[in-house]
């Protein structure tokens, strides 16, 4: 995957194509009727709808943020499966994500950095967009910023928009942030819009494909 430019993703649409069969000359004693043809790739959905899915995501991104001083990434490996088309959220998912910000030196102070590790329970797909979210399993740095959100198991999402070239704009990022002591836990599968500039780095989007 190329580091310097977002990487391509080549999706494949079913194009529907509706074909009509025209009769002409005299009706004989016996009429024959035409059947209309099947729509090119129907075989291929039927399959597919009742076979699993899978859809996956990986890559890392540094995001556009207001402050130029401020160094947020984003790293992601996650999976799901589908039970077939038309599923919207997965039967199953799994993997990783890291929150990473590197906050500014104030006066006196040197650069702080936080970070969480994030357990994948929901991974969504649809063209070039997903949603990711997990619970956070451990943090870092030097602030402890996130020691009270590991403590109560809090939920973050994200949100991705992953660009394919030419035309189709920077990929973005969208992050939800920690609910606060008291708070509902965010719910699986959702997120922000995707809102933010990758700025460098990358991510390949894998939309529901047949598994194997």
């Amino acid at each position: 995957m190329s580091r310097c430019k977002l990487p391509n993703r080549i999706v494949t649409f079913l194009a529907a194509t509706a074909v009509v069969a025209a009769t002409a000359g005299v009706a004989s004693a016996s009429t024959a009727s035409t059947a209309p043809a099947s729509e090119p790739g129907e075989a291929a959905r039927a399959s597919a709808a009742s076979g699993t899915l899978t859809s996956s995501l990986k890559g890392w991104g540094r995001m556009d943020y207001p402050d130029a001083g401020h160094d947020i990434q984003v790293t992601v490996d996650a999976h799901a499966t589908f039970k077939g088309v038309g599923w919207a959220e997965p039967d199953r998912a799994w993997g990783t994500f890291r929150i990473y910000h590197r906050m500014p030196a104030g006066k006196g102070e040197q650069a702080k950095v936080n970070w969480g590790d994030f357990k994948v329970d929901c991974l969504t797909s649809g063209g070039p967009t997903a949603t990711v979210t997990g619970r956070i399993v451990h943090t870092g740095g030097d602030v402890g910023g996130w020691d009270d959100y590991l403590k109560r198991h809090v939920r973050m999402g994200i949100s991705f928009y992953v660009g394919e070239g030419k035309g189709s704009g920077p990929s973005r990022i969208g992050l939800s942030g920690g609910t606060k002591e008291g708070e509902p836990l965010l719910s699986k599968c959702m997120a922000p819009a995707a809102d933010s500039k990758v700025i460098r780095g990358g991510y390949d989007l894998t939309d529901k494909v047949p598994a194997g």
